[in-house]
């Protein structure tokens, strides 16, 4: 009989600094928490200090690590300078199983976490005198997100993307495995084997830059045939509700979990019901607080929807007490990819989760905020309404000359714009058309043009 394997387990571990507040340490460490439980790890236990900077060596102090070794079973010391047979970045690059075996020789015995999570960006030699102290497996915040990303990339860009920030996430962080410490013999002599996989990280990474670009110049051919439609993008910290707002606009069956993550690759789907001309709406990737550089560079392509969309819904979890620091987090990364100078609404969403007086100072402070919950279908309604009156506002009404020998081409007008009254006369359709002023330039163009 064939027996499923334990569920990992895992010991949370924060640092707050001075200019933390305990509100947005608690929330950090509450959302650490959910990481962890995305990737398929159960969190038995939390280790937390305040301390002046997370630079120390060890970065606990002396007795917080050992409560966190004794949770763990670890000796609480860095003990021999000898490096670990072979450490987790090395497993991963080699191609090894994602989660480490633990040998257990009394299987009635309590277990012991195997896992240590800091809510930290650690350096390679942190982790390393860590996994020594605690006998666990170390991995840091960029290390779980990278990890997530990696195991929910569905598409081969997002898959490029992510192998990608995962290489350059690796590289640093591998160390000789105990037999592997020799010098090369023939091509590359005198590099060692970490020196070897190292150059063999870059070639890969070069690899996938070429495979990347191909990709994207698909992606931009997809995204040019759709520049004068009516887009608006989803954008926001992860879980505030998207994709809960995407399936409801649209009537799709996207994703909903209650995961952080849950959506990696881009959506896009038509609003309903119908418009003439119709309005895509794009669900993308959830942003996180520290999100690694890396990524935020390599999903620049993932996150075009949002660049090249007329209009931007910055949805906000309005129940979480911390929304407006990820508003913020939202924001630093669009403008980070330059999508801040694209026109945006903020949406408050998860308003059934917020008292009265919570609605109202919500009001107060954001007097021209779209106040819903997703849950709501007279909310949803009213969402929907607002969104075709931003794109009514920028059409304008025009004439269209349609020639009999080219009848052909009505279905493009009729999807390109709105139709708002149809004659014929002695040179063909005379269409008294509504829709963007791009939109009827190109079909201008296209009719002088066949």
């Amino acid at each position: 009989m064939e027996t499923r394997a334990p569920i990992p387990l895992a010991v949370l571990v924060g640092i707050q600094t001075p200019d933390i507040l305990d509100v947005a340490h608690e929330a950090s460490l509450e959302e650490l928490g959910r990481l962890v439980k995305t990737l398929g790890y159960e969190v038995v236990g939390r280790v937390s200090q305040k301390r002046e900077s997370t630079g120390a060596a060890l970065l606990l102090g002396s007795g917080k690590l050992a409560e966190l070794a004794a949770l763990t079973g670890g000796t609480g010391v860095v003990g021999s300078m000898a490096p670990p047979p072979k450490s987790k970045a090395r497993q991963r690059f080699e191609g090894a199983s994602e989660t480490v075996d633990t040998v257990r020789p009394d299987p009635d015995a309590t277990r012991k976490p195997e896992f240590v999570i800091v809510d930290h960006e650690l350096s390679p030699s942190q982790i390393r005198n860590l996994e020594r102290a605690t006998g666990a497996e170390v991995l840091d915040r960029t290390g779980v997100i990278v990890e997530i990303f990696h195991r929910h990339a569905n598409t081969r860009e997002a898959r490029l993307q992510v192998e990608m920030a995962r290489l350059k996430y690796v590289a640093p962080r591998m160390r000789e495995s105990s037999a592997g410490g020799g010098r090369q013999q023939g091509p590359g002599a005198g590099e060692s084997t970490l020196d070897l996989d190292r150059r063999k990280i870059r070639d890969r990474i070069s690899e996938l830059k070429d495979q990347l670009e191909a990709v994207q110049r698909d992606g931009d051919q997809r995204r040019s045939a759709r520049r004068d439609q009516l887009r608006v993008a989803l954008v926001g910290y992860t879980n505030a509700g998207k994709s809960s707002l995407m399936r409801v606009l649209t009537g799709s069956q996207v994703l909903v979990e209650d995961k952080l993550f849950a959506t990696l690759d881009t959506t896009v789907r038509i609003l309903q019901p119908e418009t003439r001309p119709r309005v895509l709406v794009s669900d993308t990737v959830g942003f996180i607080k520290q999100l690694p550089h890396d990524l935020v560079a390599s999903f620049r392509s993932t996150l075009a929807e949002a660049l090249e969309a007329s209009l931007l819904l910055f949805v906000v979890d309005a129940s979480d007490p911390t929304y407006e620091a990820q508003l913020e987090v939202s924001r630093s990364v669009l403008r980070e990819i330059g999508a801040d100078v694209v026109p945006s609404r903020l949406v408050l969403n998860k308003l059934d989760l917020v008292d009265a007086a919570g609605r109202a100072a919500l009001m107060d402070k954001h007097p021209d905020a779209i106040l819903l919950s997703a849950h709501a279908p007279e909310d949803v309604s009213a969402l929907r309404d607002t969104i075709v009156a931003f794109f009514e506002a920028a059409m304008v009404e025009d004439v269209l000359v349609l020639p009999y020998a080219k009848q052909g081409l009505i279905g493009e007008v009729y999807e390109s714009a709105r139709v708002l009254s149809e004659e014929h006369n002695e040179t063909g359709r005379v269409l008294k058309v509504r829709g963007l002023p791009g939109a009827i330039t190109r079909l201008r163009r296209t009719l002088a043009a066949r």
